[in-house]
């Protein structure tokens, strides 16, 4: 870390054992992306109460360049609980900002609107016309949400495209209010 890790406690006494907890979690940072500039860590004792307990906050704020990455984990009872899953949720965060830097981050596929053109109910499978004239044939695997039977021509419709053996071919259909807006 380019700046010292920074501790605060808030509404209870500073603890040495959770200091060196903290300390461990933080130094795994750079584990996790090789260029930590900074972490400050608050843990603060919240909302006294009478039949839950001590309750406990964890705040963490790291710095990576071009990135910020802010963690609260809210209210548990136990605060190397909270601690825990605080610095969890910051590793899964700094893997995630790496797989973007590096642009390993996977595009969802975006899908195609198109309509029910042609059924073959008893050789089971159709044809979708997308929105510049394709045909992309389907089976009833292909269809996600609704089932094949209650598929009809004309019905608007959602799916992917793909690219087969034998031409195009429509997966993950889905019917209803997202296939016709």
């Amino acid at each position: 870390m380019q700046i010292p890790l920074q501790i605060t406690y808030r509404d209870f006494e500073h603890s040495e054992a959770l200091d060196t907890r903290i300390r461990e979690k933080a130094a795994k940072l750079d584990e996790f992306h090789h260029n930590v500039m900074s972490c400050r860590v608050t843990v603060e004792e919240v909302q006294r109460h009478s039949q839950r307990g001590k309750q406990f906050c964890v705040r963490l704020d790291i710095k990576v360049p071009q990135h910020e990455i802010a963690i609260n984990r809210d209210h548990h009872t136990d605060v190397y609980v909270a601690l825990r899953d605080a610095f969890a949720a910051a590793y899964r965060k700094l893997e995630d900002t790496v797989r973007q830097q590096r642009r390993e981050v996977k595009a969802h596929d975006v899908p195609t609107r198109g309509v029910v053109a042609k059924l073959f109910p008893e050789e089971r499978y159709g044809f979708i016309t997308g929105p510049y004239g394709n045909e992309y044939y389907f089976s009833p695997e292909n269809v996600t949400e609704s089932s094949f039977e209650q598929l009809e021509i004309g019905m608007p419709v959602q799916f992917l495209e793909d690219i087969a053996g034998d031409g195009r071919q429509a997966k993950r259909i889905t019917t209803g209010k997202h296939a016709s807006s």
